[in-house]
């Protein structure tokens, strides 16, 4: 069960540099770990968008990106090239970790019915517990609700 205040399930994907991101990586740093349904659509852009402009404000805090969906890796290179995005995106093909994230959901759009990833965001602390959680995300304005509840946590 993902909640607050317990362990962020570990992982272990793909990048657009040809290597891996593990969360293990980062132990000692706060992360943003984001998951998305699709590159190159139009609520996942934005986010992107909106992650990468903030990202200086995010390191100024020792706090490091990662955005994950089941796309793969030359889909991500794409979607990182046409939209000059500069946080980690990774792979999860097999939705592993998207799973392990419980972000798997039943979805409707159109008045049809289909599993997919339910945007969510998880702020993992340094020494990996998960402090905040935010499903169903609204892009407009959440990577400065992450910043702010971040601050929190660092005041």
């Amino acid at each position: 069960m993902i909640e607050i205040g317990k362990k962020a399930p570990p992982f272990t994907l793909a990048t657009t540099d040809g290597s891996c991101v593990s969360l293990e990586d980062f132990k000692g740093k706060w992360v943003i770990v984001y998951f998305y349904p699709k590159d190159l659509t139009p609520g996942c852009t934005k986010q992107a968008i909106a992650f990468s402009e903030k990202r200086p404000e995010f390191e100024q805090r020792d706090a490091v990106i990662i955005g994950i969906s089941p796309d793969g890796v030359a889909s991500h290179e794409k979607f990182i090239k046409k939209h000059d995005l500069n946080i980690i995106l990774a792979a999860d093909e097999d939705r592993q970790v998207i799973e392990s994230y419980d972000v798997w959901k039943e979805k409707k759009m159109y008045g049809r019915t289909f599993m997919g990833v339910e945007r969510s965001t998880f702020l993992v602390d340094r020494d990996g517990i998960i402090k905040a959680l935010w499903r169903k995300v609204k892009v407009a304005d959440h990577e400065t609700l992450v910043l702010n509840t971040l601050d929190q946590f660092e005041n």
